[in-house]
């Protein structure tokens, strides 16, 4: 899946190592929460980059003392209309300060890209035929915000009142 990363086509550098699979010899690593969570010790002592890919019901709250140590987190939206990620995303990067990649992978909308970065998401997984132009033009069209959110643009409330 081609993934854009910062507004643009980007090289994935996490290969995802599913459950029992043996992990490569070097090159960053993803892996679910089940598996981080039992192997964590021996992931953080190779010294790679490691990603946890969390279902929508998986709460993130369960990494806050490993967040220093994860270079990215993907959050799957597993059909459009589940928006936990979206309270994930906003939570990580708020609440814990996340500094790290949120990824966005699975069933999201070109419509839902802008709410995404506004909460935090700087990645995504996106279909074959997805065309840059689209995210640019998503990314494009809100202009003015009427609710706070981590991206910190001011609201259109702080705007009127000049603040």
């Amino acid at each position: 899946m081609p993934l854009i990363k910062d507004g643009k086509f980007a090289e994935d550098r996490f290969v995802f190592v599913p459950e029992g699979s043996a992990f490569p010899e070097d090159g960053g690593v993803m892996v679910t929460l089940d598996r981080f969570q039992s192997e964590r010790d021996a992931l953080l002592a190779h010294h790679r980059p490691v990603a946890v890919r969390l279902a929508s019901n998986e709460n993130p709250e369960v990494l806050k003392n490993d967040l220093p140590n994860i270079a990215a987190i993907a959050l799957e939206f597993p059909i459009f209309r589940d928006g936990r990620a979206f309270s994930w995303a906003r939570m990580l990067r708020t609440r814990y300060d996340y500094k790290g990649e949120i990824r966005a992978t699975g069933h999201f909308l070109y419509d839902q890209l802008a709410f995404m970065v506004r909460v935090g998401f700087d990645a995504f997984d996106v279909r074959q035929d997805f065309a840059i132009e689209e995210f640019d033009r998503a990314m494009k069209e809100m202009t003015y915000v009427y609710q706070p959110s981590a991206d910190g643009i001011k609201t259109i409330r702080e705007l009127r009142a000049g603040r």
